[in-house]
């Protein structure tokens, strides 16, 4: 993590080729809630080899460029609309858009992301794939903002996933700031799956389950005494039952252990599964030591 001297900005990379909105106002509103400012990213990559000519820039890179400028002016613009009080900056990056966005990471309070919603397998065959190397490589929080916010329900509330491990401790503190900035309600969520075979009872099992998870939420309340939490342990697989309980949630939030391997394509089960299945952002908290 970077030292307190340094930018905490929010970080938001800007699509040029399918503009959408949806990730913008979600990072424009975070900054706005954190009193940070906002930084819009638009990462060129080089022109391929069967481009490459002597006299340097091509054509094609250029337009590319241009076209990423343009989106960064409309983006700001736009922002700027939206929240007036914050300070946004733009800047164009030359290079490929995951490991621009991943090493932005190092110094951003958050990166936020917008979702295509790719199959598994345009996921890891295109270019512009980012959600899975940013989530998993990113040393900061990661927003994935494939849907808008469900703000229907009342009153309005945040899932987070929790299972005890360091990962979901970290998602745990992170939940309980976010809902504390919306003024939210925060549902508390451990999923448990039968053993097919144990040498213990299934309930007996259970019950531990609900003591870890009371043992893990405990103590919160006297820092956020305005937060009003729920827990409970639901029953099932967890990316399912994760999803179906942030159906109508502002957002779901999960731990990350650990971190992605030489391609930055490795995250755990539950956050992968969750970034294809969720109808709501997701937002992936890296463990403090990975």
């Amino acid at each position: 993590m970077t030292s307190g001297t340094e930018r905490r900005d929010i970080v938001v990379g800007i699509d040029p080729v399918r503009a959408g909105h949806l990730p913008l106002a979600w990072a424009a509103d975070e900054a706005h809630r954190r009193r940070l400012a906002l930084r819009l990213v638009v990462a060129v990559p080089p022109p391929p080899p069967h481009e490459t000519r002597r006299e340097g820039e091509t054509p094609g890179h250029r337009a590319r460029t241009q076209a990423g400028k343009d989106a960064l002016r409309a983006a700001a613009d736009w922002a700027r609309a939206r929240q007036p009080a914050v300070d946004v900056e733009a800047v164009l990056r030359s290079g490929f858009p995951a490991p621009v966005m991943a090493g932005l990471s190092q110094e951003a309070a958050m990166v936020v992301l917008g979702s295509r919603h790719l199959s598994r397998t345009e996921e890891f065959l295109s270019a512009g794939s980012l959600v899975v190397p940013v989530t998993a490589q990113a040393r900061c929080p990661v927003v994935v903002v494939g849907d808008a916010e469900h703000s229907t329900q009342d009153p309005s509330h945040l899932v987070v996933g929790v299972d005890g491990s360091e990962s979901s401790r970290a998602a745990l503190a992170l939940a309980f700031e976010e809902a504390d900035l919306r003024h939210c309600a925060l549902r508390a969520v451990a999923v448990w799956q039968p053993p097919v075979f144990s040498p213990h009872r299934s309930d007996t099992l259970f019950h531990a389950e609900r003591r870890l998870l009371a043992e893990t939420t405990a103590g919160w309340a006297g820092k956020y005494p305005d937060v009003r939490l729920t827990h409970e342990v639901l029953v099932g697989s967890p990316v399912e039952t994760l999803a179906e309980a942030a159906e109508h949630a502002l957002a779901v939030v999960v731990g990350r252990r650990g971190r992605g391997g030489y391609t930055g394509m490795r995250v755990g089960s539950v956050v992968h599964g969750l970034l294809h299945r969720a109808r709501c952002p997701v937002i992936t908290v890296p463990s403090p030591t990975g």
